[in-house]
């Protein structure tokens, strides 16, 4: 089997995890499901629970260490469905400190900031590139950060930059990549699959 990457972007709600689990249920592959979020409070436990019930039972499922870490990935996988990259992003950010209150976001010089920047990128793209080369196909969900409102405080605007960059880089290792917008795929890149 070819090695194939596909990224499925959209915005909050737009569909796009329910568009990438039929494409990796279609597929008719043995399915990884690879989990980022973690329940820090009741409405993502409530989330993660909803994702859980979604889907199929036959599905392997892989949480990631503490959101962020890629232990080992089952053998027995031919597709790595990860969802949700930009919540993999915020856990990766957390980690490297850039997670502060509001109040304190003037006290991190620029220099560290970019320096610790780097360093969530570049491990963001390793685990990728790491799920790239065990499964045989891989179907990346993040969020397109590009289209909203420029955040109103620093730690916003750090995401959006890194999680804009990120989903850059993803697009370059596609093979194809689609846009959901109210549930419908719009393909961007590479041949469509039917």
């Amino acid at each position: 089997m070819k090695k194939r990457m596909t990224l499925v972007l959209g915005g909050a709600r737009s569909g796009k995890s329910s568009f990438a689990q039929r494409k990796a249920e279609e597929s008719g592959c043995k399915v990884c499901y690879v989990a980022t979020a973690e329940a820090r409070d009741g409405e993502m436990d409530g989330r993660i629970q909803h994702h859980r019930r979604e889907r199929p039972s036959g599905w392997l499922t892989l949480e990631l260490a503490g959101g962020m870490v890629l232990e080992g990935f089952p053998q027995e996988a031919d597709l790595a469905l990860l969802d949700c990259f930009t919540v993999y992003l915020s856990n990766l950010m957390a980690r490297r400190g850039l997670d502060w209150p509001v109040e304190k976001e003037d006290l991190m010089p620029e220099e560290e900031v970019l320096r610790r920047m780097g360093d969530v990128e570049r491990e963001a793209l390793e685990t990728v590139d790491r799920l790239r080369d065990e499964a045989a196909i891989l179907i990346v969900v993040s969020n397109e950060v590009g289209m909203g409102v420029v955040p109103p405080y620093r730690l916003g605007r750090i995401f959006r930059d890194l999680a804009g960059r990120l989903n850059q880089r993803l697009a370059e290792r596609a093979d194809e990549v689609c846009m959901v917008i109210a549930g419908l795929p719009l393909y961007i890149k590479g041949d469509r699959e039917e």
